[in-house]
């Protein structure tokens, strides 16, 4: 693989995990610019290093394999934003916007450059939910409960 497409490669997963990281800051949710750049870029890294690997003459890199331990470990980093608060649970989103933004890295670690700017802006929309016949979100406060009190997020 030529120095100049692992740039490209590299360059467009920051890009991608920028612009969801940037929607994810303006919401004011845990997982900004930063978090969501390096989940793609390091996504990506794993595939492009999986590619370069030296193996034995006539085999082939498992990439398959590599992807699914990437979205695997990256499943348990998306946990990391889920809380409970009460009867609510808040971080799904957050969350989903990891996952995406690791499988989005995995697309161009893969060359799917296309794949990936498409599901980078499809993800943009459905966090703004902008797609047709999407309901705008309502913007709610979590009114904490008497169990709350008991909390240790309280």
């Amino acid at each position: 693989m030529a120095w100049w497409v692992l740039i490209i490669r590299l360059c467009l997963a920051v890009l991608c995990g920028g612009v969801i990281g940037s929607e994810r800051e303006a919401e004011g949710k845990p997982s900004g610019v930063r978090t969501q750049m390096l989940v793609c870029l390091g996504s990506c890294l794993f595939l492009v290093t999986g590619q370069r690997m030296h193996l034995a003459p006539g085999e082939v890199p498992d990439l398959p394999r590599l992807a699914a331990g990437v979205i695997t470990g990256v499943g348990f980093l998306g946990a990391g934003t889920i809380i409970r608060y009460g009867s609510s649970i808040i971080g799904l989103t957050s969350a989903a916007s990891i996952w995406i933004t690791a499988a989005i890295g995995v697309a161009i670690g893969a060359g799917a450059y296309d794949l990936a700017l498409l599901s980078t802006v499809f993800t943009v929309l459905v966090l703004r939910s902008l797609l047709p016949g999407m309901p705008r979100r309502a913007k709610k406060r979590v009114q904490p409960t008497e169990e709350d009190a008991d909390s240790p997020l309280a």
